[in-house]
């Protein structure tokens, strides 16, 4: 195993990619959206995306983001599957990680061995988390997929999602539902509260967050947002946004 440390700003992009190895894609600040064949994951402070070997991924920056990665070649038999799958980042794993990338494996090989078996340790332990939004293999509705999350907010009808389609509101909702396995309903609702923790991570007020994601009440945004991720906005904004130490989610 091996570590990458990279720092990017707000808005920068890691184009389409893929490596060899498994890739656990962390960052010790900032927010990041990842995309793959399968559909989008948002990855925010205190937690990390696991990417097998050979599955491309993009990755886009929400933030200042200090990118603390690790390198898994083929054997490395880490407690992870073989899929993509965010985990929760506690502190230990954490430094565990920001350890790795200070560690050169000629200057202290044995060391890095062990922090590589208490990585592997804590993995297996760690919490796994449903935070992909699917998107379809269907190249037209994967290309109207991909701009409903570039504009989470906007409101459309089945009818009008139809008509951009050039296709009936019972044609849109069938191909939807057997594309992605849940309604149109229910896919933009999924998206808009994955893709919500990337401004709450930011700090922006509540508020500001539902109303940019389709909501006219912060309440009604908070309700959808705690029965869809089983906490609430401010719950999540405080643990995303404080310091390890003070962290009580995912800790």
């Amino acid at each position: 195993m091996y570590a990458l440390k990279e720092d990017y700003g707000h808005g920068e992009v890691v184009g389409s990619h893929c490596h060899s190895e498994g890739q656990l894609v962390h960052a010790t600040c900032g927010v990041m959206q990842v995309r793959t064949e399968l559909g989008d994951w948002v990855i925010p402070t205190g937690h990390a995306l696991w990417v097998p070997a050979y599955v491309a991924h993009e990755i886009h920056m929400n933030g200042s983001v200090n990118m603390r990665t690790l390198l898994a070649p083929p054997g490395s038999q880490l407690a992870l599957p073989d899929r993509c799958q965010v985990i929760e980042i506690g502190t230990l794993l954490r430094e565990l990680i920001v350890a790795v990338t200070q560690t050169t494996h000629e200057q202290d090989a044995e060391r890095e061995h062990l922090l590589v078996a208490l990585i592997n340790i804590e993995l297996g332990a760690a919490r796994q988390v449903d935070a992909l939004i699917p998107l379809p293999a269907d190249s037209r509705l994967r290309a109207f997929c991909e701009q409903q999350i570039e504009a989470p907010g906007v409101e459309l009808t089945l009818e009008k999602c139809g008509l951009q389609l050039h296709m009936s509101p019972r044609t849109f909702a069938r191909l939807f539902q057997r594309e992605i396995g849940m309604s149109f309903t229910e896919w933009r609702t999924r998206a808009r509260m994955i893709l919500s923790q990337q401004c709450l991570a930011r700090g922006a007020a509540i508020w500001e967050v539902a109303l940019e994601h389709g909501y006219q009440s912060p309440s009604a945004f908070a309700a959808t947002f705690k029965r869809t991720l089983g906490y609430t906005p401010r719950y999540y904004q405080l643990n995303a946004t404080a310091p390890d130490s003070a962290r009580p989610m995912g800790a």
